[in-house]
């Protein structure tokens, strides 16, 4: 693997920072996950855009243009192997003494890695249960401090289930690591963008792609007892896609299989993702 790290290409196991370096020490910096179909990048605006956000939120100045960081994420797709990658980026506030005020000098550690993105076999769905958000007032800052939602989605793996829904003053917030779709009288929900969500790139092109094909969906707060009433559940995020949720809390999901309504959507997303392949 050939990764990227702060101006130089080089073998993975090359790749070395400091022990001070505050990504480190504090958790000090943000990521993006970038998924790129036959070579060509993802709604990469989209996640340069979040990217943005999330640096502007920590007051970190971005070290590079809209032009160097294409430079850099295609470079590190030509020199992987896989015909779909994810790509993975990280900046953080870079190495200094170890003090909780932001150094005087800042010199940013930047560093990208790109892993093989294998294709998705058709989803019979999955597990969830569903969780006290125990996460942080920000989780609209796409952080590298993910210890909350670690801990999360582990409790979700030691009962069998594949991801944790959170749930916050009695409303379903997201995943641990996705995004919450529900359908309730034939309408798509997800919840509104907040600093209690991460703003998905996924989500928003699910809810730009329902809205063309003139499917039913909104964004609005979710009770949980609308969570309980959904005849269809679906997580999503960038890497996974769109997978259904068959079963939540040991109660099973509408008729235990993927919905209706999930398979409509999935058809558009791949013929999305298709068009990206075959446009030159």
């Amino acid at each position: 693997m050939i990764v990227y790290l702060n101006g130089k290409f080089l073998p993975l196991e090359e790749a070395k920072i400091s022990v001070l370096d505050r990504g480190f020490i504090f958790a000090d910096g943000v990521y993006e996950v970038i998924p790129a179909y036959g070579g060509k990048l993802f709604r990469l605006s989209e996640h340069l855009q979040r990217l943005e956000n999330s640096l502007n939120s920590i007051k970190l100045p971005n070290p590079l243009t809209e032009s160097e960081w294409i430079e850099i994420l295609e470079t590190v797709i030509a020199k992987n192997s896989g015909t779909n990658q994810s790509i993975y980026l990280q900046i953080t506030r870079g190495p200094a003494k170890r003090n909780h005020s932001f150094p005087e000098q800042i010199i940013p550690t930047v560093f990208v890695m790109s892993e093989e993105l294998k294709s998705l076999p058709p989803s019979t769905g999955v597990k969830a249960i569903t969780c006290n958000d125990t996460r942080w007032q920000n989780c609209d800052i796409k952080s590298i401090a993910l210890l909350a939602n670690i801990l999360l989605r582990n409790q979700a793996v030691e009962t069998g289930a594949t991801e944790a829904i959170l749930l916050r003053d009695g409303y379903v917030m997201e995943g641990a690591a996705s995004n919450v779709f529900v359908i309730v009288d034939n309408i798509a929900i997800t919840p509104p963008k907040s600093q209690f969500i991460l703003p998905g790139i996924t989500r928003d092109l699910i809810l730009e792609a329902m809205n063309a094909a003139k499917l039913p969906c909104k964004e609005a707060d979710i009770p949980v007892a609308q969570l309980e009433a959904a005849t269809e559940i679906w997580i999503t995020s960038s890497t996974k896609e769109i997978v259904p949720i068959i079963e939540l809390d040991g109660r099973t999901i509408g008729t235990g299989k993927p919905g209706r309504v999930w398979s409509q959507v999935c058809e558009i997303y791949q013929d999305y993702k298709q068009r990206l392949y075959s446009n030159d």
